[in-house]
């Protein structure tokens, strides 16, 4: 008697391992594609050296906002991808409209303004699994190089990107226009959440993808 309910015990537990397989197998199989398989992957490496070179004479100081420019992101999972963006940030532009690539770039980011596309998920975001709003209240970003890049009004951004606590230098496509009354620099490119130490994974039949999709739009007024 005790053996066959051991026996039973142990067929009920390879059923419900097989089911659980079946379940994870299923929803990669079936699942919503990677929103970041086909963006530019940002190259990354150890942060760089910041340039505390002065400006040229004729260098302007644009401001950026939240009223002039957005700061969003696409993160996926198995199951379905979630839009994000963060509501409160500042930052700069230093222009030389003469000559792009002298230019700077820098942005602080509020963490705790972070807000995705479920009620849900923006509460879980803030938590210690994604960007632990309470200990690393700030992402910022500062370009270290500007370069031209093979089309017109493209170019190759590099630039220290401290999030979560972890400061690296990350590449990326750009492009940038200048005209009389304003700088719009957008950009569109994937980065490994692993890279910056945010390592959660989700449940186990819907587990949650590397790669981020980040976007920057900005359109900035120049003084007049």
């Amino acid at each position: 008697m005790l053996l066959t309910l051991i026996g039973k015990e142990r067929n009920e537990m390879r059923s419900h391992l097989s089911i659980a397989i079946l379940m994870i197998i299923a929803a990669l199989t079936y699942g919503c594609s990677d929103p970041s398989a086909n963006k530019q992957k940002a190259t990354v490496a150890n942060a760089q050296q910041e340039s505390n070179a002065p400006k040229s004479s004729g260098t302007e100081t644009l401001t950026i906002s939240p009223a002039n420019s957005k700061v969003e992101f696409v993160a996926s999972k198995v199951t379905r991808s979630h839009n994000g963006s963060f509501k409160q940030f500042s930052g700069q532009i230093d222009l030389d409209p003469n000559n792009i690539p002298a230019g700077r770039v820098t942005i602080d980011i509020d963490t705790s303004s972070v807000v995705a596309d479920d009620d849900q998920l923006t509460g879980h975001l803030k938590t210690p699994d994604f960007f632990d709003v309470a200990k690393f209240p700030k992402a910022t970003f500062v370009s270290t190089k500007i370069e031209p890049g093979t089309g017109a009004q493209t170019f190759n951004v590099t630039g220290n990107f401290d999030l979560h606590g972890v400061k690296k230098s990350i590449s990326f496509p750009a492009t940038i226009n200048v005209t009389p009354e304003n700088v719009t620099i957008n950009a569109e490119f994937s980065i490994n959440r692993k890279d910056f130490g945010i390592v959660y994974a989700g449940k186990a039949d819907d587990l949650i993808r590397d790669g981020v999709v980040i976007k920057l739009n900005l359109n900035v007024p120049r003084k007049k």
